[in-house]
């Protein structure tokens, strides 16, 4: 199929479809016109691509996963997966917990800032 057409079963850019392909995790062939090809595959590859990217992973990343998760769409994790998910997790869960002391932070200085409110 073109790239137009993959594009319009997966909402996926031209843009990053030209992307997802330049960096190997899509296999495309060139037309005797030099237009890029796709397989019928290529849809469940984007859709997981795109939910892979979703959850915080790299390109450099999902390009290491093995194909039990870039070629199934839905696939949730391999055991040769988990370890890799575990940290992303880990890592959001700093992120978040970061962005909550930066909130409660906030919350004293506009408390401690504000004006007395009219009795």
């Amino acid at each position: 199929m073109s790239i137009g057409e993959l594009a319009r079963k997966t909402g996926a850019s031209l843009r990053s479809l030209r992307h997802y392909d330049d960096h190997g995790l899509l296999a495309s062939a060139r037309a005797d016109n030099g237009y890029r090809t796709f397989p019928a595959a290529a849809i469940t590859q984007v859709r997981q691509i795109q939910r892979l990217i979703a959850s915080g992973f790299t390109l450099a990343e999902i390009r290491g996963f093995p194909d039990c998760m870039r070629l199934i769409e839905g696939a949730a994790a391999c055991p040769e997966t988990s370890e890799v998910q575990r940290r992303r997790l880990a890592s959001v869960e700093r992120q978040i917990a970061d962005l909550e002391r930066r909130r409660a932070r906030l919350r004293e200085m506009l408390e401690d800032t504000a004006p007395p409110s009219p009795q």
